[in-house]
């Protein structure tokens, strides 16, 4: 693998070159977006009119047979390209129906996610929601996106910001892509809450995700405050995020940095079962997780030249760190197990 330029979140220079990750917007010529399963010969809604007018609920046999022919239609649109995907090359169909579907086994019975505080995001416009990371594989963010996708009464998405190498990589690159994912740059991030959006960070960067064991749930440097500057200029509120749990399902005994070197990544883990057990020591233990969203912190009430005030943002930032600090001490003295 080639060596990733890692784009920091705070980098305020605009991008140029090979640095610019994204891709143009991928709706096939003549789409018209998906179909609905009513004009699909044989397809059923979810109530059925009798022959006296009455409506009766679908259900049984009826309630196959309409998820099949939902089916049918999702793959003949993914075959036709009757489908869309945003500027970012979100697909929010492949998304709803096959992504979450895939890791919501992973969120509901693996980890057994508790999630508190959801309605801290609010139901419509942009929120930046900000939380730690860690882990050692960032599988805290899909939780995350799962719990906002599932959870949410309003059903939100969540748009994460990721950074540079996962965009080089095969196969992941595609996902994240239409996972809703994009780059973790200023830019990127000012667009989405302008258009209103739901966006995901984790200041620390690999300097969470990659840190020893013995540090978990020490919060790393947040920066120099990118995240601020930028929902102070859409007018975002910042909810902190804390996350228990995902510190223990690969616990870091040590770093390999020649073998990452070699390989061009951030560190090379060492865990208790991780490279001695192969493939087996990649599969993360079965820990007890808890997500909890706080209280938003407002930005609306600044004025437009304040996110050129670097005293401001180092205080935010700075609020923002403490906050989700204090929230994880307060999740962990009230858990009783690891695993339970």
């Amino acid at each position: 693998m080639a060596d990733a330029k890692v784009i920091p979140f705070d980098d305020d220079r605009a991008r140029g070159g090979g640095a610019d990750q994204r891709r143009p917007p991928r709706r096939k010529p003549g789409a018209a977006g998906p179909a609905p399963v009513s004009s699909l010969p044989g397809a059923r809604s979810s109530h059925e009119e009798r022959a006296d007018g009455t409506e009766d609920e679908a259900g049984g046999g009826g309630g196959l047979d309409r998820r099949v022919a939902e089916g049918l239609a999702f793959l003949r649109r993914r075959i036709t390209g009757e489908y869309e995907v945003d500027e970012f090359g979100y697909d929010e169909e492949l998304t709803d129906q096959v992504l979450m579907s895939l890791l919501r086994p992973l969120y509901e019975k693996y980890f057994r996610v508790e999630v508190r505080g959801i309605e801290n995001i609010p139901s419509d416009g942009p929120a930046l929601v900000v939380a730690n990371h860690s882990g050692t594989l960032p599988l805290d963010g899909l939780m995350m996106q799962v719990a906002v996708h599932d959870r949410h009464p309003a059903g939100r998405h969540l748009r994460l910001l990721a950074a540079d190498l996962v965009f080089v990589l095969p196969v992941v690159n595609e996902l994240a892509r239409k996972a809703g994912h994009t780059l973790a740059c200023t830019e990127d991030a000012e667009r989405l809450l302008r258009r209103g959006e739901v966006v995901g960070v984790m200041p620390e960067g690999f300097k969470g995700i990659g840190k020893p064991f013995g540090e978990r749930y020490k919060l790393q440097r947040f920066g120099r405050g990118g995240f601020v500057s930028t929902a102070l200029r859409a007018g975002a509120p910042i909810v902190p995020c804390s996350i228990v749990g995902a510190e223990e399902i690969y616990p870091m005994l040590g770093n390999s940095k020649t073998l990452a070197r070699l390989l061009g990544i951030p560190y090379f883990p060492l865990t208790p079962t991780f490279p001695w057990l192969g493939p087996l020591g990649a599969v993360p233990l079965p820990t007890k997780w808890t997500i909890q969203f706080g209280e938003p912190i407002e930005t609306k009430g600044y004025p437009a030249e304040a996110a050129e005030d670097p005293m401001l943002m180092f205080n935010l930032t700075d609020q923002v760190r403490e906050q989700i600090q204090h929230t994880l001490y307060k999740l962990l003295v009230r858990r009783r197990s690891v695993f339970f």
